[in-house]
């Protein structure tokens, strides 16, 4: 994929299992959005980020939208959506081992 400019690394295993494994979420540098890229219209300086989800048995990557790169940035760095609909199927941790999120 892209250049990755952010990372945080966590456990997972699956649900009923106690294998873990690791789990890497990698933020891409934004970029802009070139015409015909999209079905939807966007002003100039609209840009686009990256969010991989490495270390899963099946390929995740999402991308957001911003108006610009800042806006595109901040709304990919807030992985928390993202790993709460993971958890329908996982359980996830910080590399210490404690759950990532409070129960």
């Amino acid at each position: 994929m892209g250049h990755f400019i952010a990372e945080r690394s966590l456990l997972y295993s699956q649900k009923g299992s106690s294998n873990r494994y690791e789990l890497n979420v990698r933020i891409n540098e934004p970029r802009l959005v070139n015409q015909g890229e999209v079905n939807f219209e966007f002003s100039p300086g609209t840009a686009a980020c990256k969010i991989e989800f490495n270390g899963l048995p099946e390929s995740l990557v999402e991308e957001v939208f911003g108006a610009d790169s800042i806006q595109a940035l901040s709304l990919a760095t807030n992985i928390d959506p993202y790993l709460k609909r993971l958890q329908k199927e996982y359980d996830l941790y910080w590399i210490d081992g404690e759950p990532y999120f409070e129960e």
